[in-house]
């Protein structure tokens, strides 16, 4: 009989101890990274698109006509320094106003974390063909071969009035620095790069919002001048060089919901 007891004691305890280890599991959410673009502090969208209405730094005068980028290796820090690394990329394409949220795949802790990070462009163990990614090779993102293969960071294309008063096209296209276009190129710099949003609490299905100023993009350190630069960027090195240094200062974040 006291073994009978013994046993119905046992039984009503464990479902008892799983029910607390429950209770005191971290709550678990997705988490949605949305990029919103300003030029400086107007919000831009497709349809500000086409037409010549933006002025740069440079004071030379701009349209956008096509403007997507590629944004991966989403990452949230915990206060104890331990990287949550989430999986997936996404083609954020603002002309067609598709992709412009990414919601993580893997569900996360609520808390805060002290810094949220994003890589722009792939890194050099992502960044990869033939096979690569189908749905990039559909989109026509790839870089050549002679250019080192690959992606795209960013395809941002418009227009601009050149020093003789005339309507220019403009290709800044970012991609892996290349030099030695060819059977051989040779690679002096890596440019993509990690944007740090800084410290951001999570809670249940949290967005995170990031903005995009387009205009820093010409601004800062290097004052751009599309009379200067405005095409076959690709395969110059130091022009590549620059967008990487221009673009720090090109996303922050806005604010958490």
């Amino acid at each position: 009989m006291k073994k009978l007891l013994l046993l119905c004691l046992i039984l009503i305890l464990i479902p008892s101890c799983e029910s607390d280890a429950d209770d005191n599991a971290p709550i678990q959410t997705n988490v949605t990274l949305n990029f919103g673009h300003t030029w400086d502090d107007i919000p831009v969208t497709n349809a500000d698109f086409n037409t010549i209405k933006f002025t740069n730094d440079n004071g030379d005068e701009l349209s956008i006509e096509r403007l997507r980028y590629l944004i991966s290796k989403v990452t949230f820090t915990t206060s104890n320094n331990e990287v949550l690394n989430i999986p997936g990329y996404q083609l954020v394409d603002v002309t067609n106003n598709e992709n412009l949220t990414f919601t993580t795949a893997t569900r996360i802790p609520n808390g805060t974390y002290k810094n949220v990070a994003f890589t722009f462009g792939f890194n050099n163990e992502d960044n990869y063909t033939p096979n690569g990614y189908a749905d990039l090779n559909s989109a026509n993102f790839f870089v050549p071969a002679m250019l080192g293969g690959g992606y795209h960071y960013m395809q941002f294309d418009g227009k601009f009035i050149n020093s003789s008063s005339i309507e220019q096209g403009f290709n800044y296209h970012a991609i892996r620095a290349v030099d030695n276009p060819g059977d051989s190129p040779t690679f002096p710099k890596d440019t993509f790069f990690e944007v740090n949003l800084g410290t951001v609490s999570i809670s249940n299905n949290s967005i995170i919002n990031v903005e995009m100023n387009i205009a820093e993009w010409f601004k800062t350190p290097n004052r751009w001048d599309l009379n200067e630069l405005n095409q076959m960027l690709m395969p110059n090195s130091a022009a590549q060089i620059k967008m990487f240094e221009n673009g720090q200062n090109v996303f922050s974040l806005k604010s958490v919901e």
